[in-house]
């Protein structure tokens, strides 16, 4: 198997077999992002290299592999033609294999269009992970996410109508102080427009050489703390208006919040309003990731 540069995959990929389709990240300019600031350059890997690495895959781990995540930062990215050829190759070589899934953000969904994402769904493509990060257009410009909020739900209504599973991320206190009503209240609106099948929460956490870090150093990014983080929450809960499976997967969050909604919004909102009444002490410290 071969691998260049970062690796990452959701927690929800954590026992899938991970081939790496592509290299880096193709927009690289989310200042809250440290993944591939210093490389490698955003490349499609050539379709037979990644054969080769599926091959090896078949004859090592075939028979217990259920689940396949393309890395790397934004596998849509790739050409319409190569996916679907690795995907479906992927079909023919994994006996057992039942979801096949990638990163991919709104511009380049959009870009693709309707017709292509039915093509990869019908090649074998499952799911796609996309991070929302916020609905906030205010909030998505200043951390340089390169979208905006119409383009976000035009995405995600692309993914859902043509037949995929679709994953949003939410990154929590992402609006800063002055920011977290309109970004929990936008987000909310955004994923309720786009209904997908999960809603995964994040919490901002800074990370070493980003911009985000050097704008809170300087004083010019301020953010919330534990007890404001579980306000926006409360605040995004209570706003999303779709059926939709939430989930906060990730050892950035204060609390483990998981459930269906809108069925279990009471349970949820309680759950809440009990971290609500716990003293700061009670929840992690702040911190600066480094990966």
């Amino acid at each position: 198997m071969h691998y260049e540069g970062p690796i990452y995959r959701p927690p929800s990929e954590a026992d899938s077999l991970l081939i790496q389709a592509t290299v880096g990240c193709p927009h690289n300019k989310c200042t809250f992002c440290m993944v591939y600031k210093k490389g490698p350059a955003y490349r499609v890997r050539p379709v037979r290299e990644i054969y080769r690495d599926i091959d090896e895959a078949a004859e090592t781990v075939g028979a217990r592999v259920r689940t396949l995540f393309f890395p790397a930062g934004n596998t849509i990215a790739m050409p319409t033609t190569d996916l679907a050829a690795i995907c479906r190759y992927s079909r023919e070589k994994l006996p057992r294999l039942r979801r096949i899934t990638v990163y991919g953000s709104s511009p380049y969904i959009a870009r693709k269009g309707l017709a292509d994402l039915i093509t990869l769904r019908k090649a074998g493509l499952s799911r796609i992970h996309v991070g929302l990060e916020s609905g906030d257009d205010e909030t998505l410009k200043r951390v340089k996410k390169g979208t905006t909020a119409d383009e976000q739900i035009a995405a995600g209504q692309i993914v859902r109508a043509a037949g995929l599973e679709l994953s949003e991320y939410v990154v929590l206190g992402l609006g800063g102080a002055d920011r977290t009503g309109p970004h929990a209240l936008k987000t909310a609106a955004a994923l309720s427009a786009i209904a997908p099948d999960f809603v995964r929460l994040r919490t901002l956490v800074p990370k070493i050489n980003t911009l985000l870090l050097h704008q809170i150093e300087k004083g010019r990014f301020h953010l919330l703390s534990p007890h404001e983080v579980l306000r926006e929450t409360r605040l995004l809960i209570e706003n999303i208006r779709c059926n939709t499976i939430l989930a906060s997967d990730h050892y950035t969050n204060y609390i483990n919040l998981s459930g269906n909604l809108p069925a279990d919004r009471n349970r949820l909102l309680e759950a809440v309003d009990m971290a609500l009444a716990l003293g700061p002490e009670n929840f992690r410290s702040e911190f600066i990731g480094t990966q």
